[in-house]
């Protein structure tokens, strides 16, 4: 493996200090023999600590830093199974044979804490404390002579907040190479026409393909026919943000829409706009035979009383559209957060598309990432200011209740949960460019579709992993998930995975012995067809003889 560049420090001289330490903290270290490097992923520092393990208590390792992630390798065997920190034998079933491993993403990394002072005295008292984005809390002792705490602490601040330190995201300086573009997997054209749109009701408009009628919206959007650009633009003064009502979804048979913006600006006074209210008409009126639109209003407030779960108000606006009984628009205060789980949740219960791996991908570029769900300042990507009142669990909320869906209906996803689990992993990890910043003008500006790698990118060039064996692909089921309390559960395999004895849930034995079936099948297809190749290579070829019934290969079928 290449030897990794050397980086640049304003703050501190590290070049200085690799110098006059051993060899294998010099600037040539190749961390082929101890930490994974993806391309563009550069070495930085490496120190001896003791890991303040929350299970097992201290562990004596080495700390790996490289600009995308911290790794701690123990230097005593702990047990695979349990991880009991025992050097020789786990206490507790007796096995020990392995390293204890942690790999943190610095993008996962919320905030940086020294721990003790100088004066302290207690056993491991002094080190960071570091909390995470996914439920991971690290403590690391290091000894106090030598700065070697305050080395760490300043490389981890740097390169776990880069945007507070004019360096840019990991995403930008990842070389991963896929066989797939995960960029190419939405197109919103392709995708409206798949709803069958435009029609005689609706129209695509590239009013705002410069964002100038609504820099946080996507640049193409579908309205009713018979609302002129002038129409929008009068309507957009009267919407926050300018992000008035425009299409996410219509029923392909009753042709009911789900249309979604943001608060309409009414004031203390409660004052109306005319321009406004002729909009909803216009909209209520695009389907003749049901001329009735329902207004679901999931501002805070009004979320608190009305719609408790939010799995239970999207089923109130699937409900609706698929029984014809009203079209529905969704708001809540800037139309970004919980506007985008009611209509991703609803559009998931209705379309069987969005319940495929790419048709979910589709569903997440088109109704978060491309209609301006705040990524950075929800996540802080890159930013040390962890107090910031605008960070929230928005998408993490979403991502739980389509796990709960699948959970109530494991034969209608095709995707499994290591699929939800991936996404929100790299939701915070900055590796991949598909979640960076708050809007589709945003990303355009920053170049990010040409400057990084897209999440599907990985994703896709692997989808057996992310496939679930039950999968029976249905058309037009709409789910009706329980939101009642006693049928949600916990999802230990994401919010607990951390804990070593809390045991994952182990493969269903049906769904293992499935999937070996499914291998069997491929296998027999695989010899199958082999043999159908060779049998007609044999028959094109002018026989010296006549041939024998049993040369010939009969048409071979299998149980399967």
């Amino acid at each position: 493996m290449a030897s990794a560049p050397t980086p640049k420090y304003n703050s501190h001289s590290l070049e200085n200090e690799s110098i006059k330490r051993t060899p294998r903290d010099g600037i040539n270290w190749d961390l082929g023999e101890a930490v994974p490097r993806l391309p563009g992923e550069m070495r930085i520092t490496d120190k001896e600590v003791i890991y303040i393990c929350p299970f097992n208590g201290p562990i004596k390792g080495r700390v790996y830093i490289t600009n995308y992630r911290l790794y701690l390798r123990s230097l005593e065997t702990v047990c695979k199974h349990c991880r009991g920190s025992d050097e020789s034998r786990c206490v507790l079933c007796g096995s020990g044979d392995s390293a204890l491993i942690l790999d943190v993403p610095l993008g996962v990394i919320s905030r940086i804490e020294k721990m003790g002072g100088a004066t302290s005295r207690g056993e491991n008292s002094y080190g960071l404390d570091i909390t995470c984005k996914d439920m991971r809390n690290l403590r690391f002792a290091l000894k106090q002579e030598g700065h070697s705490r305050r080395d760490m602490f300043e490389i981890l601040t740097r390169h776990a907040f880069p945007l507070a330190h004019n360096l840019p995201l990991f995403a930008f300086l990842n070389e991963e190479k896929f066989n797939v573009d995960g960029w190419m997997v939405y197109n919103p054209v392709e995708e409206y026409r798949r709803q069958g749109l435009p029609n005689h009701h609706w129209r695509i408009t590239f009013i705002n393909k410069c964002y100038e009628l609504c820099d946080t919206y996507p640049a193409l959007l579908v309205v009713p026919y018979r609302a002129s650009d002038d129409d929008l633009r009068r309507v957009a003064t009267f919407r926050s943000r300018n992000r008035i009502p425009v299409l996410s979804w219509i029923h392909p048979e009753n042709k009911t829409v789900i249309v979604r913006c943001s608060q309409p600006l009414v004031g203390m006074s409660g004052k109306r706009n005319k321009d406004d209210e002729k909009y909803l008409d216009v909209i209520r009126e695009t389907n003749k035979q049901i001329s009735k639109l329902t207004i679901y209003d999931a501002r805070p407030n009004v979320n608190a009383v009305a719609n408790k779960l939010v799995l239970t108000g999207a089923i109130q606006v699937a409900d609706k559209v698929s029984s014809g009984k009203s079209s529905v628009l969704v708001h809540c205060s800037d139309g970004w957060d919980r506007t985008a789980q009611l209509t991703s949740l609803a559009m998931l219960m209705l379309d069987s598309f969005y319940r495929s791996i790419e048709g979910f991908e589709i569903l997440v570029q088109k109704e978060w990432i491309s209609f301006g769900h705040k990524f950075a300042s929800r996540i802080g990507h890159g930013d040390k200011n962890h107090a910031d009142a605008d960070r929230s669990p928005i998408f993490l909320q979403f991502i739980d209740c389509v796990w709960q869906m699948s959970k109530q209906f494991p034969t209608a996803f095709e995707f499994n949960e290591q699929f939800l689990i991936t996404i929100l992993d790299h939701l915070y990890s900055c590796r991949f460019g598909t979640f960076l910043f708050n809007c589709e003008s945003a990303r355009e500006r920053q170049k990010v579709t040409e400057k990084t790698v897209s999440l599907w990118s990985l994703i896709n060039s692997n989808k057996e992993k992310f496939k679930n064996p039950f999968y029976t692909k249905e058309i037009n089921r709409v789910l009706y998930p329980v939101a009642s309390m006693r049928h949600l559960e916990l999802w230990v395999n994401y919010y607990i995975r951390w804990n070593p004895r809390i045991k994952q849930q182990q493969p269903n034995p049906v769904e293992q012995r499935y999937m070996e079936l499914l291998a069997l099948r491929d296998e027999y297809i695989k010899r199958l067809e082999e043999l159908q190749i060779t049998n007609s290579a044999k028959i094109s070829d002018p026989p010296t003889s006549p041939a024998s019934p049993s040369q010939i290969m009969p048409h071979v079928q299998t149980h399967f």
